[in-house]
């Protein structure tokens, strides 16, 4: 589906109780990105378990069929991939439509790269808007051709290279994306590709490869990390179990810590150290969060989060954090903007390339709440009102999935109702996020506008 029209504004109003009960979110998405790919290039028969049925998951699965894996649905967040083995996959009939994706369209371009095969990727008029040269440069390196509209946008023509040759490649800035499409170019290519990042970024894509049988050696330099895969592996079907999204258990973390009342218990999160800042930063601001039940699974840590009420206080994010934390900033800001103090978040030029430029979208949702913020540089200062903020106005969310709970996540702490232009696009990460808020909160406090 395109988010190109019919939009869906919500209103969301002050919650009416706390947060209580236990739930579950749903599965990470990057590593359910991941885990239909690595499925589609092993050999064997890949089962996947808790696997995020949102819509950018799902353009990925589609995506597998199209380039010749055997991709089928089992039952809720059950599927099954038939590989095709490194090197396998064969030329799509049909354009690789990506919606909303911004991970699937760089990843797929990495695994297109070491196939000879012409394939055309587009995407929803969000994602073709964003640039992608970022990625398609390294990747030519390998042998690669990439043709696309003026400034490196989608629709964008591959052309893979018929005998890859293995990148050695070191990232300007820290981008788990461009990194992992590095890697799926490397596993077509003879020899040892080299990727290496200024920040240590999440490393799915590292501990995925080694679950399904791939060599790959990572050493730390300094904040960052060099990765060296040893390529044309032969990928091995593997079980895979996926975690809750902890980006998605952000949302429900921070609506328990600003809503009086609230004890809430969310099972099953990825705790992987590189997507954790998110709970770093909460902790720094004073939150009741406790980690129950922690466990490896799949080359993944995961745990069970118990978090209550808090009054919070305000909080210095260094920018070597960002990595940890990228998609987390408008939920953080929401927590700010309710803290006591002035918070700042630091480094975040890479917030100015997500879905829309979120450091402006954030920024202004905090003002249409009626909280003091402003934009200096690179970062992002937030006057915390103290409490709840006045509320009012509606919310521009520039098709951005994760502005839009955000602010529906502000509008429970706010003292008057706060509406979003458009809700449409939660589906594409979170589709059940509204009624396990509902759930939550035993309330329809999240309804159309």
């Amino acid at each position: 589906m395109s988010h190109d029209q019919n939009p869906t504004p919500l209103r969301s109003s002050p919650a009416p109780r706390g947060l209580s009960g236990r739930l579950t979110v749903p599965g990470d998405k990057s590593i359910s990105h991941r885990a239909l790919m690595f499925g589609a290039l092993a050999v064997g028969t890949t089962e996947i378990e808790g696997l995020l049925e949102g819509e950018d998951v799902l353009r990925t699965a589609a995506a597998m069929r199209l380039l010749g894996a055997t991709v089928d649905h089992l039952g809720p967040g059950r599927w099954r991939v038939a590989g095709r083995g490194i090197g396998g996959l064969t030329e799509p009939a049909d354009v690789l439509d990506m919606g909303n994706s911004g991970t699937a369209a760089r990843l797929i371009c990495g695994l297109l790269a070491g196939h000879p095969l012409f394939a055309v990727m587009t995407g929803d008029a969000s994602l073709r808007r964003r640039p992608m040269r970022r990625v398609t440069d390294p990747l030519a390196a390998c042998g690669a051709r990439f043709s696309f509209r003026e400034g490196g946008r989608l629709p964008l023509a591959i052309e893979g290279a018929r005998d890859p040759l293995p990148l050695d490649y070191t990232l300007p800035v820290a981008s788990a994306q461009v990194k992992s499409a590095c890697l799926l170019a490397g596993l077509c290519a003879p020899g040892i590709t080299r990727v290496v990042e200024p920040e240590a970024t999440r490393d799915h894509s590292e501990n995925m490869l080694r679950h399904f049988g791939a060599k790959v050696r990572v050493e730390a330099r300094g904040h960052g990390r060099i990765v060296e895969l040893t390529g044309q592996p032969e990928l091995r079907a593997a079980a895979v179990n996926v975690p809750g999204d902890p980006s998605s258990a952000g949302f429900f973390l921070v609506a328990a810590l600003i809503v009086p009342g609230s004890r809430l218990v969310i099972g099953n999160v990825g705790l992987n150290p590189l997507r954790t800042g998110l709970f770093d930063s909460l902790r720094e601001m004073g939150a009741k969060l406790e980690v129950g039940d922690a466990r490896l699974e799949g080359g993944e840590a995961v745990g069970d989060l118990t978090v209550e009420f808090t009054g919070l206080r305000a909080v210095d994010v260094p920018p070597e954090r960002a990595p940890s934390m990228i998609d987390e900033y408008p939920i953080l800001a929401v927590a700010a903007a309710c803290a006591t103090g002035t918070s700042r978040f630091r480094g975040l030029a890479e917030l100015r390339v997500k879905e829309s430029d979120r450091l402006i979208g954030t920024a202004e949702m905090l003002r249409v709440a009626g909280a003091r913020c402003e934009i200096e540089g690179d970062d992002l200062i937030v006057h915390g009102c103290g409490g709840p903020p006045p509320g009012g106005g509606v919310v521009a969310t520039q098709m951005d999935h994760r502005l839009a709970m955000s602010a529906l996540v502000l509008g429970l702490a706010c003292k008057t109702p706060l509406s979003i232009d458009d809700g449409s696009f939660i589906a594409t990460s979170f589709p059940n996020f509204l009624p396990l808020m509902r759930g939550a909160l035993g309330a329809e406090t999240m309804v159309p506008a």
